[in-house]
């Protein structure tokens, strides 16, 4: 009889647990939501319109001219959130307008080759066609 009182007191004590986290839930829920809406991140809104390569573009740009590619995020948030921008532009776009302003941000350029069947970057071909040259 005893391991049913004491069954029954902690089956009591864990729905007094239950009710208080619910009644608990219900008045954090009830709260009000803080009116100021966290600040919408420039750069994020920017990544989200950014098509083909376009990400690789903006990192290269931020990389070698941090705030000049700054001043360009913010003017292009302004312009999307205005409406003035609805289109995603791609890597090839982005590297134009930021040419157009006057920085010329270099893109690292791989040029792949056929090779026996397989791509090869082009370096690598010439290395190996220079070293068979030496061994002949």
């Amino acid at each position: 009889m005893s391991e049913d009182s004491e069954l029954e007191r902690l089956k009591a004590k864990r729905l007094a647990e239950m009710q208080k986290n619910i009644s608990s839930q219900k008045e954090q829920e009830s709260l009000p939501e803080p009116t100021q809406k966290p600040q919408e991140n420039p750069r994020d809104l920017l990544v989200a319109k950014l098509g083909y390569r376009g990400l690789e573009v903006l990192e290269n740009a931020e990389y070698q001219f941090p705030n000049e590619t700054k001043m360009l995020i913010q003017k292009l948030f302004e312009l999307i959130k205005s409406g003035e921008i609805n289109e995603s532009f791609d890597g090839g776009q982005l590297l134009a307008l930021f040419r157009s302003i006057g920085l010329s941000v270099k893109m690292k350029t791989k040029i792949n080759v056929e090779q026996d069947g397989k791509f090869v970057s082009l370096s690598d071909k010439l290395s190996t066609q220079s070293s068979d040259d030496r061994d002949d």
